[in-house]
């Protein structure tokens, strides 16, 4: 019996110890893989920077001359003048704006959406869907952390205490220099401009009032004297580094290097303004304006390239003022593309053939949209950009 037994127990343990054996010899072979592996993601990973890097120091758009955009017809400017007075004049209406968008999109647009956000959202609720900018899935504990350093999440209430409020975007298009409409656009309850759109030397034309700064971390102001003590400044996030900016920014904090190396140009150090000054953009309005109202298809992984799903800011800024006003205007908004060799803003010598390469918008969807709105009465365009009405 026990040399049975023993037989029987060598016979069962060969096998083990060859697979034992076979298995270790296996992990072995797989170690110098593994190993070339890690090494090959890590050399694509600084390549992929390095290249990254070299393309934002070599990087220039075509240059328009910005001389031809200076002249513009006398009577079209005093008509323009009239115009937007007319529009600033006329009795305010409240929550007109917000109910003529439920009016024409139903049930594509949410009268009782929050501007802003002011907490973190449970796992299931709409700002968690998708991710930036439609939404904040996996970037939780960052969202925490940015609220609990604002102290103020809510439209002033300087302004919310106003009973009717005329809200007028301006667009950075190069329609806006020479009509001299500063006058009137300060005159506006709220104003607001979009990412590095200056107002000094340019105030004749655009104003320089400014009670909401919009903007994307690439997009802020680097210069202070763009700030203004009481401006809000409404952050639109797109990725993972722009969560890193605002943080540096609002705690006065350096931003390291290798995180700026994810931005595609320079951005901002410092801000002059207080912590109680930033909103972060609910990203809800980003995903029912991409979605809902301009009926984009929803993102899909791809390899290459980009949908062309995500809204200009200048449109997101447009049904976020919708929210917070009660009647709506806009100035400077209008991509003329049959004229590639004028200027695209009024601040720069950008052309608007440049339009032709950017990849992530429609501009032609929107600018159906931006006539749809105003052909229905919902704003008013006083450039006269999009549709021209003196």
């Amino acid at each position: 019996m026990p040399s049975g037994y023993n037989s029987a127990k060598l016979r069962s343990d060969c096998p083990r110890t060859s697979l034992q054996w076979y298995t270790r010899s296996q992990n072995r072979m797989r170690r110098p893989t593994l190993l070339l592996k890690d090494i090959l993601k890590c050399i694509l990973l600084v390549f992929g920077v390095w290249l990254l890097y070299i393309l934002k120091l070599n990087y220039t758009a075509e240059e328009c001359d910005m001389k031809k955009m200076h002249y513009v017809d006398p009577d079209r400017i005093k008509r323009a003048q009239s115009y937007a007075q007319q529009v600033l004049q006329k009795e305010c209406r409240p929550k007109f704006a917000k109910t003529a968008m439920a009016l024409l999109f139903e049930h594509r647009y949410s009268m009782d959406l929050v501007p802003f956000m002011q907490k973190v959202p449970g796992a299931s609720e709409a700002e968690f869907q998708y991710d930036p900018p439609f939404g904040f899935r996996k970037f939780s504990s960052k969202v925490q952390s940015l609220l609990d350093i604002l102290p103020e999440h809510d439209f002033p209430e300087r302004l919310r205490a106003k009973h009717c409020r005329h809200c007028v975007v301006v667009g950075n298009g190069g329609i806006l220099h020479g009509l001299e409409l500063g006058h009137t656009l300060n005159q506006f309850d709220v104003v607001i401009r979009l990412n590095s759109a200056p107002v000094e030397g340019y105030s004749e034309h655009v104003g320089n009032k400014t009670t909401i700064r919009m903007t994307y971390p690439e997009g802020a102001p680097l210069s202070d004297a763009e700030y203004y003590a009481n401006d809000l400044f409404v952050t639109v996030l797109f990725k993972s580094v722009d969560f890193n900016w605002l943080q540096a920014i609002v705690k006065n904090e350096t931003l390291p290097f290798w995180v700026r190396l994810f931005f595609w140009k320079q951005v901002a150090e410092k801000i002059p303004l207080q912590p109680k000054q930033f909103r972060i953009l609910n990203p809800v309005i980003i995903k029912e304006t991409a979605f809902d109202i301009l009926q984009y298809t929803e993102p899909q992984s791809r390899f290459w390239g980009q949908n062309k799903n995500i809204p200009t800011i200048g449109v997101i800024a447009i049904v976020l003022a919708t929210h917070l006003c009660d009647e709506v205007s806009l100035a400077g908004f209008g991509y003329d593309l049959s004229q590639p060799r004028t200027p695209l803003h009024y601040f720069d010598n950008q052309c608007m053939s440049a339009m032709n390469w950017q990849l992530m918008h429609n501009v032609t969807t929107e600018t159906k949209f931006l006539l749809k709105l105003i052909k229905e009465g919902v704003v008013k365009d006083l450039s006269g950009g999009i549709h021209c009405e003196f």
